[in-house]
């Protein structure tokens, strides 16, 4: 049969016209989306003591099913299962990206990626493990059920896992961290360094990892690192100055800007937090506000802004929606929100806490009054100033660790609310949740040992071979 040009130079062009990632750049490009895109904040917040019953008529079902500690049936954004395939969607983007690298002939010039692909798996990998399986304790770790630990790329349709356990899962975790961190490389990024992982965000995620898993002297050492000069202070947002001269619509922006200091580490999720937070049922009130604002150990109110369009929806400015329009003639698109996934005050928070298990109990109290300087309202340091005896009177104990390991836990209470970092405390600190109907007649506890604390895995996970959490 006798070809024609035209025929001849369609033939010769591959059937797979998808990019084959082959370089350092297509490399690096591949790691933009080796981080969730997808939003844990909506359904943990509604789990926490962050929430209470409105009473108001508005009842989004994944709203009431989080208060209510139920398994979601809902699939999309903003739920247990989205999160859980997006998270594994950012693993696989890292797995091709260190398979590309470990064929590669000149792996010094993968050096930095490889650093990211490594972190970015660690952290997905760390996230879902906490979502889905019980908090880690070194006693029961060894047993506890973990989630599938994923260092390959796929190449079946449904492939079978084991969960194996929270301790394997843990020293995966260490492993990718330890691996990688040295090989991050600051000036491998162009543009904005906020959306990947750097030196700074890599250490600020290992002080969560270490707190976790108690180990608290490397939590220090690794917030150390974290702060040039040590300090933490430069990197704070300015919230009793800067940020109280705002309008609620800029506080918004300036809340999830990549030039923001206190940003280590961001990530864009599909979500609608950002309009549903304010009116959601489940959700803050004035009193829970007021509470937030006002009771603490320093003695001040805080100069939080809360804000609201009926007075039972309080609200401070954090998130803001992004809607890309799909059809310019028509109002269908997807909602986008940016997420802080790592802060300089988290950091903060676990370093002060870290300094209080060793005994440092002055380090965690300059941590703690650093913390204040920028969030007390009229801040007057020998009003406000924490000191050993201070939060001893104030939480009427002669247990010095147990009084600031309480005050750290308010103010990161306080500070993250909408952001679903309360729920990390809430397990790693056993602490039981009571949610209260808003007429007072139902009362419900979720204890430390409810196995509704591991939120429940897609069903499909069971195609690949993995045991669903008890209920």
């Amino acid at each position: 049969m006798a070809f024609t040009p035209g025929c001849k130079k369609y033939l010769e062009q591959l059937p797979d016209q998808r990019t084959e990632v082959n370089s350092p750049a297509k490399v690096a490009e591949l790691l933009g989306s080796a981080y969730p895109r997808a939003s844990y904040i909506p359904f943990l917040e509604g789990m926490s003591d962050n929430v209470q019953d409105k009473g108001t008529d508005r009842n989004d079902r994944a709203n009431r099913q989080s208060w209510f500690w139920e398994d979601l049936t809902d699939r999309e954004q903003d739920t247990p299962d989205f999160y859980w395939q997006n998270a594994y969607a950012a693993i696989a983007a890292a797995n091709q990206a260190l398979a590309v690298i470990d064929a590669a002939s000149d792996k010094s010039a993968y050096s930095a990626s490889k650093g990211e692909a490594l972190l970015a798996r660690a952290y997905a990998h760390f996230m879902l493990v906490t979502i889905y399986s019980k908090a880690y304790d070194a006693g029961t770790a060894g047993t506890d059920p973990g989630i599938p630990y994923v260092t390959t790329p796929e190449n079946v349709v449904i492939k079978k896992y084991e969960r194996k356990t929270v301790a394997y899962v843990y020293e995966q975790i260490e492993k990718d961290l330890t691996e990688g961190l040295p090989l991050i490389n600051d000036n491998s990024y162009t543009g904005a360094p906020s959306y990947h992982f750097t030196t700074t965000a890599a250490h600020a995620f290992a002080t969560r990892f270490y707190l976790f898993k108690k180990d608290y002297a490397k939590v220090v050492a690794h917030a150390n690192s974290t702060f040039v000069g040590v300090s933490a202070l430069p990197y704070l947002r300015p919230v009793n100055t800067v940020y109280s001269k705002m309008s609620p619509g800029v506080a918004q922006k300036e809340y999830t800007k990549a030039t923001t200091k206190a940003n280590l580490l961001l990530a864009e999720s599909r979500s609608v937090w950002a309009r549903n937070l304010e009116t959601n049922r489940y959700g803050c009130d004035p009193k829970l506000a007021d509470a937030l604002r006002d009771i603490n150990v320093s003695g001040a109110s805080f100069d939080y802004k809360f804000y609201y369009r009926a007075p039972e929806n309080q609200f401070t400015p954090k998130f803001e929606e992004l809607f890309i329009r799909v059809d310019q003639n028509a109002n269908i698109g997807t909602p986008w929100n940016m997420i802080p996934l790592l802060t300089a005050e988290e950091v903060l928070f676990n370093r002060a806490e870290a300094n209080t298990e060793l005994g440092n109990y002055d380090d965690a109290i300059t941590d703690l009054n650093d913390f204040i300087s920028q969030r007390a309202t009229s801040y007057n340091p020998l009003l406000h100033s924490l000191s050993q005896n201070k939060v001893r009177a104030y939480y009427k104990t002669p247990d010095t660790r147990a009084a600031l390991i309480s005050s750290i836990l308010t103010f990161k209470r306080s500070e993250f609310v909408f952001e679903g970092l309360r729920w990390f405390d809430i397990l790693r600190h056993k602490l039981p949740v009571t949610h209260i109907s808003f007429d007072g007649k139902t009362r419900r506890t979720l204890g430390p040992s409810d196995p509704r604390r591991m939120l429940q895995l897609p069903q499909e996970a069971q195609l690949s071979g993995l045991e669903l959490n008890p209920r």
